[in-house]
């Protein structure tokens, strides 16, 4: 049986030599155009972003390319598009637009911070009640839709102003940036972090203390002011709650 399967994926993804007789049929061809055209329209709506730089025809060329080489294996296609940012990264004709990979995890951390858990946000004030040693000492959970990255290209730049319908700059400064979904309340937002909060925000999801946190991003050699940059942090509903020490 998984043999069959198999040779039936193949035959539906156009291999050039099927081993099942019938897929050689012309009526086939609907059934492999079908599943072809759905797993493209579906990514082109999980990365519109994406399909807005590329245009209809390059990001169909890229998208049947990638399809090929990963099909959906999920019913929720809504989650469709794992791995596309390598690709995007990989592929030949594309190789060159660097931003391209970064504007694609974008979309994608979008889809995950709009489909992720509700939870309640860390008010700064609950944070500002607490003394510098329960502070330092907590651990400062991120919130479920919290989603951060960092680029060495500005692909938050191009993929915000694509989102927010606005012009780029020309010509478009070439940096790194560090950008930060969340969704306190009903909505994806997004802006623009420091890497050193990004820095912190991966410390802090890895179960270590604010001072632990604090301490790693500043051995890595970021800049991170923790008075000006969890402020910001919280006011943006990056958190969830803190933890006390365990007794």
């Amino acid at each position: 049986m998984q043999e069959f399967e198999s040779s039936f994926v193949k035959a539906l993804l156009g291999a050039s030599e099927p081993t099942l007789p019938w897929s050689r049929q012309p009526g086939f061809d609907v059934y492999r155009n079908t599943v072809l055209r759905g797993a493209i329209d579906a990514l082109a709506a999980n990365v519109p972003t994406v399909h807005r730089l590329l245009g209809d025809d390059a990001f169909d060329a890229a998208a049947a390319a990638f399809v090929r080489v990963r099909l959906p294996g999920d019913g929720r296609l809504v989650r469709y598009g794992a791995g596309l940012p390598e690709f995007l990264a990989s592929h030949p004709s594309l190789a060159e637009i660097d931003c391209l990979p970064g504007v694609a995890a974008l979309d994608l951390a979008w889809i995950e911070s709009h489909l992720a858990a509700d939870a309640p946000s860390l008010a700064t004030s609950d944070v500002f009640a607490l003394t510098a040693e329960q502070l330092l000492h907590g651990r400062l959970v991120p919130h479920p839709a919290a989603r951060w990255l960092s680029f060495p290209v500005p692909a938050f730049t191009i993929w915000r102003h694509e989102r927010e319908g606005r012009k780029l700059a020309d010509p478009l400064s070439r940096r790194s940036e560090s950008a930060l979904l969340t969704r306190p309340v009903g909505s994806v937002g997004w802006r623009e972090i420091d890497a050193g909060e990004a820095a912190f925000l991966a410390a802090c999801a890895s179960g270590r203390s604010c001072d632990d946190a604090l301490e790693s991003v500043l051995d890595a050699g970021c800049g991170f002011d923790l008075a000006l940059s969890l402020p910001r942090l919280l006011q943006a509903g990056a958190f969830t709650r803190i933890d006390g020490e365990p007794s």
